[in-house]
This record gives C-alpha cells, sequence and structure tokens, in this order.
C-alpha cells in the first residue's frame, strides 16, 4: 500500500538528488611517498613533442609527478589500445593527453578515440577558461568566459545508420539526467570561481524536445542558485555576440556539439589554439588536455607549435592534484614569457621557436620570476 510506496519515492528523488548534486570531483590521494602517478598519451600530430616539453618543465621544476605514457594508434581500426588506455586512467585517476586523430576515411563503424575515452570513463564536463593574454595582439580585449560543455552525449552519442540508401539517421540524445548534472555542475563551478551569469546555449526553438529538454533543466537548477543570474541564448545567435562583444558573456553551459563550436570560436578570439587550456571532468576521473583538441598535424615535429596551451594544462593538472604551488610557479613562468619577453610561436606573430619559449619558461622558473596577474 501507500505505507511502502512513499518511503520508496522518497529513496528515488534522494538518489537522483545525489546523481547531480554531487561536490565537484576531489583528486586521487598521492601515493609512492608523495607523488601522483598520471597516465600520459602522446596522441598524433604535435601532442608528443608538447607533452616531452610538459616532461621537460616539470623535471626541472621537480613536479612530484610520475607519467605512465601509453600509446594509442589512430592508424588501426581495433579498439585495443584506446582500452590499455582508459585502464591506466582508472587506476591512475587523472591523465594529460595529446589530441587522437580521427581519420575520416576510416569505416563508419570505428568510433572517436577521444569520444570512446570520455564516454567510457564518464567525463560529463568539459570545461574551458577563454582569457585574454596580455602580451598577445587580438581584436577583443578583457575576453574572460568559462565554457562548460556536456562531453558524453549529444550529436556526439555514436548512434548512426543508414537503413535506406543515401538516407542517414544520426540520433542526438539528450537525457533530463546529464543535462541536470551539466547544468549543476556548471553553476556550482560559477559559485566557487565567485562568478555572476550562468547562460544556456540552445536551439530549442527548432528542436523543441532535445534542446527543449536541455533549457528547462538549466531552469530548474538555476532555482536553486539565486545569487548567480541565468540567462539563455540560442546559439546561432551566440556565435554572432561572441564575435562582436564577447565582453558580455560570463559562465557558458550547452550541449556537445554547440560546445565544441562555441568553444573554438572562443579560443579564436583570444589568440587561437596554441593557447587555451581544456580539462574533462567526471565523479572520479580527470583529463587534460588542449582545450580545441587540435591536432596540428601539418606543424608537427617542426619545432614551431605554441606549447602554452598543453603547459597550461599541465598546470590545471597539478591545480587539480592540489600541487598549488608548483601550477604557480609554472602558470607565472608561462605568463611571464608571454607577456614580458614578447617571445611568440608563429601562430600568435613571433618568431620564436617552440624549444625557446620552453627554454625561457625554465629560465623564469629558476628566477622565481613573478607576475602579478592570474590566469
Amino acid at each position: 500500500g501507500g505505507e511502502v510506496i512513499m518511503p520508496l519515492v522518497y529513496l528515488l528523488l534522494s538518489l537522483l538528488l545525489i546523481t547531480y548534486k554531487m561536490p565537484l570531483l576531489q583528486p586521487p590521494p598521492a601515493k609512492y611517498g608523495g607523488r601522483h602517478t598520471v597516465t600520459l598519451i602522446p596522441g598524433d600530430g604535435i601532442g608528443p613533442e608538447l607533452l616531452n616539453h610538459v616532461r621537460e618543465v616539470f623535471r626541472f621544476s621537480c613536479v612530484p609527478v610520475d607519467f605512465e605514457v601509453v600509446h594509442v594508434n589512430s592508424a588501426v581500426e581495433t579498439e585495443d589500445d584506446i582500452n590499455n588506455a582508459i585502464t591506466a586512467i582508472r587506476r591512475n585517476g587523472v591523465a594529460l593527453k595529446g589530441n587522437i586523430e580521427t581519420k575520416h576515411t576510416m569505416a563508419p563503424s570505428v568510433k572517436s578515440r577521444n569520444n570512446l575515452l570520455r564516454t567510457s570513463l564518464d567525463l560529463y564536463a568539459n570545461v574551458m577558461h577563454c582569457q585574454s593574454l596580455p602580451g598577445v595582439q587580438t581584436r577583443h580585449k578583457n575576453i574572460d568566459i568559462m565554457i562548460i560543455r556536456e562531453n558524453t552525449e549529444g550529436e556526439y552519442s555514436s548512434l548512426e545508420h543508414e537503413s535506406v540508401s543515401g538516407v542517414v539517421e544520426s540520433l542526438k540524445i539528450i537525457t533530463r539526467n546529464n543535462s541536470l548534472r551539466i547544468a549543476d555542475y556548471a553553476f556550482k563551478l560559477a559559485r566557487e570561481k565567485g562568478r555572476r551569469r550562468v547562460t544556456a546555449v540552445h536551439k530549442a526553438n527548432i528542436m523543441k524536445l532535445g534542446d527543449g529538454l536541455f533549457l528547462q533543466c538549466c531552469r530548474e537548477v538555476a532555482s536553486g542558485y539565486p545569487d548567480i543570474t541565468f540567462d539563455s541564448m540560442i546559439v546561432d545567435n551566440t556565435t554572432m555576440q561572441l564575435v562582436s562583444k564577447p565582453q558580455q558573456f560570463d559562465v557558458m553551459v550547452m550541449p556537445n556539439l554547440y560546445g565544441n563550436v562555441v568553444s573554438n570560436v572562443c579560443a579564436g578570439l583570444v589568440g587561437g589554439p596554441g593557447l587555451v587550456p581544456g580539462a574533462n571532468y567526471g565523479h572520479v576521473y580527470a583529463v587534460f588536455e588542449t582545450a580545441t583538441r587540435n591536432t596540428g598535424k601539418s606543424i608537427a615535429n617542426r619545432n614551431i607549435a605554441n606549447p602554452t596551451a598543453m603547459l597550461l594544462a599541465s598546470c590545471m593538472m597539478l591545480d587539480h592534484l592540489k600541487l598549488y604551488d608548483h601550477a604557480s610557479s609554472i602558470r607565472n613562468a608561462i605568463l611571464n614569457t608571454m607577456n614580458e619577453t614578447r617571445l611568440h610561436t608563429a601562430d600568435i606573430g613571433g618568431q620564436g621557436t617552440t624549444s625557446e619559449v620552453v627554454q625561457t619558461i625554465m629560465r623564469f622558473i629558476q628566477s622565481k620570476g613573478q607576475l602579478t596577474s592570474e590566469y
């Protein structure tokens, strides 16, 4: 009767609240005498050389991190390599990776390795902090946007079929549970970082059920954060507003595909893919990489790639591991190198090589050069 049903209802409601009201991810405890083991996935293109520079800087700075290197061969169709990488991340809890190429020419059954990694580990929140850097010449100034992207579903659900020749159906999946948890993550992060406004990006005027559900979930979560202003914007207007007046945005939350587009637009606004770090968080695991997930094949092994985004991603990883002093030291040295010496790689108008930039960063670390502004 009712005496049995009501307690069950309360139990189910409690479990639902726990699902999307969990605290932000805690790092794994340090092992082996205070040292952390982190999975390192070199990836393709410029990934291997940039990650070698990260290891060089970490050694120079005596960072208590040991890397377990796991190679993923994007040219093979079997999933053995990516499964090994996923197992290593499950073991270590944290990873730093280069982008793994997804070849369009491979069979439709071959799924994106990056996508498999994120969905297998339920890395549901992609976080990117897009901020103007004083030493970089760009059209827009004073940009400071945090982009929170749902990372596991939407158009990236890998559910496509061609039942009738010439007619492809591609399924976009939006679920209430995942929309609630990404919205809650965005508002939690906004409050933690002292932000004042969260903007949900959507196309609910056309996809009334899918994007409509996402938008409704954002509104529900917003009601629990009266200290933070909530608004919403249609995705096409969002891209126009971003390139005309990006300073109006504070924290943005959106489904997977819009997140991909908006994060690349924002990276372009502050100087390009070589400058902005990114992080993927779940309830258990965290994976750090460059924000735009750019392979950079055309400039690989030429010593001209900008190391900034990958080095800043490694600083985000150090913050996650609560190695705040090391993160601050390396971050300050990166920003000093960019802003004080104006030593830039070609992508932001300079003539410096990757190695020269990294050597200068290490000299700043050695001299404990401090920068007053924070990234």
